[in-house]
Order: structure tokens, then C-alpha cells, then sequence
């Protein structure tokens, strides 16, 4: 499976969940690298939001 995002493009998270109570529903995180497929074959992506940075799946985030 090839990556959707690349690198430095600003994306959103598709549904924030409780885990994400320090920062607002509406932010917008920067693709810092491509990571890959797990073991159900969908690839992952770390992101970052000022000095928030997490790993997510592909179906996790949308384009903004």
C-alpha cells in the first residue's frame, strides 16, 4: 500500500477522541514521516502539532 500524505503536508485528525483533551478538535498536525504498513497492511504516519508529536494510522487523519 503506498502513503496517501507526504511528508510536510498538514493534515487533521479524522475523529479526535478523549486521549486528545490538551488539544482542540480543530488542529492541525504536519506529516514529519512516513512509517510502514502494519500488520493489517495500512501504513502509518508520525505527525506533529507544536510539541505534540504522535503516530497514527492512515485512516486516522484527512487532508485539511
Amino acid at each position: 500500500m503506498s502513503h496517501k500524505f507526504k511528508v510536510r503536508q498538514m493534515v487533521r485528525l479524522a475523529q479526535p477522541g478523549f486521549s486528545d483533551a490538551r488539544t482542540s478538535a480543530a488542529s492541525i498536525y504536519e506529516v514529519v514521516r512516513l512509517m510502514p504498513a502494519d500488520q493489517s497492511g495500512e501504513v502509518s504516519y508520525r505527525i506533529k502539532s507544536g510539541v505534540i508529536e504522535r503516530a497514527v494510522r492512515e485512516s486516522e487523519i484527512r487532508s485539511t
